[in-house]
């Protein structure tokens, strides 16, 4: 039919006209996917590190609630822990066994005694980029809580304490402590609204002594950046020994005169804003 070399030549450039279009289409979905798959890349790239939230005595995991809240509004994944609070190589050892469920980079935070787990939870983990201490303790090698609260006057929670027995696992018996309800709102949450520090009286979670007396072993922010939060008010931490600490850990710092211990509760923007650029400098 077409036999003629000037009927082939029609044929060929009918097919040209016909098929250009097919072909330009094909190469602009090939380069639209390419163009797609490099912000894809990019993302995977720069994905957020995990946050992981660790309490401090006399209270729980609700106390992150607003934090968790902007955290995950901004993108975050959140995890926010249970600290046993029945003595710090326990709790650090329970701490270290959830950051190793995390896959990828994390940002540990700690609360008040919940720094001093972080320290010693965080030690040798590649994973951990940034440790953020929220009016928390920050000990060295040799440490424990109860010996840095003391090195600078101004705590007055000896005064406000209760005590209990508790049983030991391996026999014997124990003691905790928690904040006597009255006494609560002064002493830990004066900036908090009084319904909301009574609900965190109610709950408070009890802290064994054996906790605040053990040393640290370990001191993470040795080799890990470092960041504090200090509350200004803060009558369980002198915030002269907040600071010292913070200077001692070369942290990066940020100071809120009117908060009280219960800064995560009465100020959720200002910890949220420096967990934020603690996982921003992760990236």
């Amino acid at each position: 039919m077409f036999g003629s070399s000037r009927t082939r030549s029609t044929v060929r450039a009918l097919a040209a006209v016909a098929l250009g279009p097919i072909v330009a289409g094909s190469l602009l979905a090939a380069g639209a996917l390419s163009a797609a798959a490099a912000p894809q890349k990019a993302e995977t790239a720069k994905a957020k590190p995990t946050i992981v939230l660790v309490h401090g005595a006399f209270a729980d995991a609700s106390s992150w609630s607003d934090v968790i809240r902007r955290l995950q509004r901004d993108g975050y994944p959140v995890l926010a822990t249970a600290n046993p609070l029945r003595g710090l190589s326990d709790d650090a050892a329970y701490v270290r066994s959830v950051l190793d469920t995390v896959e990828g980079p994390v940002v540990l935070v700690g609360h008040s005694y919940g720094g001093s787990v972080i320290t010693q939870a965080a030690a040798g983990d590649p994973d951990v980029k940034a440790l953020v201490y929220i009016a928390a303790f920050i000990p060295d090698a040799g440490e424990s809580a109860g010996e840095l609260a003391g090195k600078f006057p101004g705590s007055t929670l000896g005064e406000t304490l209760s005590t209990a027995p508790y049983p030991l696992p391996g026999g014997g018996t124990g003691t905790e402590l928690t904040i006597k309800q009255d006494k609560f709102r002064n002493q830990f949450a004066a900036d908090v609204p009084a319904t909301t520090a009574a609900i965190m009286a109610a709950t408070q979670r009890p802290v064994s002594t054996l906790a605040l007396e053990e040393k640290a072993t370990k001191a993470a922010w040795k080799d890990i950046r470092s960041y504090a939060l200090i509350a200004g008010k803060d009558q369980n931490i002198p915030p002269k020994a907040q600071q010292w600490m913070a200077e001692r850990a070369d942290a990066r710092t940020v100071t809120v005169e009117d908060a009280s211990h219960a800064i995560s509760v009465s100020e959720p923007e200002v910890v949220t804003d420096l967990i934020r650029r603690a996982a921003r400098d992760t990236r």
